[in-house]
């Protein structure tokens, strides 16, 4: 398998964020479009859809793909990354919905969620920027990233098309003040209001 290249963040222009809200038998996605680094938001989009796919854990993506996939194709900017409110490689079969989707995506696919699917880790260190290697059968399958001094960490993973590395610093770098990434903010504050019947924009 060839190596995969380490992203340039000079050379990053636009990062978007993509989540999803349920609610009475629908799916509301939301894609935010932010400038890098200085994540100004320039662009949203969102997409409605019908859920035909049960809830079933580990098996998400399937339910989520077609909303998501609606509001991805909307976006007009030149994006040059993606980081998914889900999970990338660290999932039972190495396949949630960052690489998922990825697969189908012309730029690096980035999975940072809020909880652990699989894998093992020891707590990373209380500061800002400390990591520690997710680690399931053996294999490395994300990174424990701690985001803010002393708040629980977010687990980051490899979508498509990025190195492990390189998803954790882009990820950092788009976490100035909270927890999440401020891509994944946006999109789930704009996932909420389209859930809600309200304009997309901020």
């Amino acid at each position: 398998m060839a190596e995969i290249p380490a992203l340039d963040l000079g050379r990053v222009r636009y990062v978007a964020g993509a989540d999803v809200s349920t609610g009475e038998g629908r799916a509301y996605a939301t894609v935010a479009v932010l400038t890098f680094p200085e994540l100004s938001v320039v662009e949203v989009q969102g997409f409605e859809a019908l859920l035909t796919f049960p809830y079933v854990p580990g098996l998400l993506a399937f339910r989520e793909i077609p909303s998501v996939a609606g509001a991805l194709r909307k976006v007009r900017s030149p994006v040059d990354a993606v980081i998914f409110d889900a999970q990338g490689r660290s999932h039972p079969r190495r396949l949630g919905l960052a690489s998922h989707l990825g697969l189908y995506l012309p730029v690096p696919s980035i999975g940072c969620a809020k909880t652990r699917l699989v894998g093992r880790y020891t707590e990373p260190g209380p500061e800002k920027g400390s990591r520690v290697d997710l680690v399931d059968r053996g294999e490395v399958v994300g990174r424990v990233l701690r985001t803010r001094r002393e708040v629980s960490p977010v687990y980051v993973s490899v979508g498509n098309g990025i190195d492990l590395q390189s998803a954790g610093e882009l990820t950092l770098a788009c976490s100035p003040r909270y927890r999440l990434p401020e891509t994944t903010r946006q999109a789930h504050n704009a996932a909420n209001r389209l859930r809600r019947g309200e304009p997309l924009d901020p």
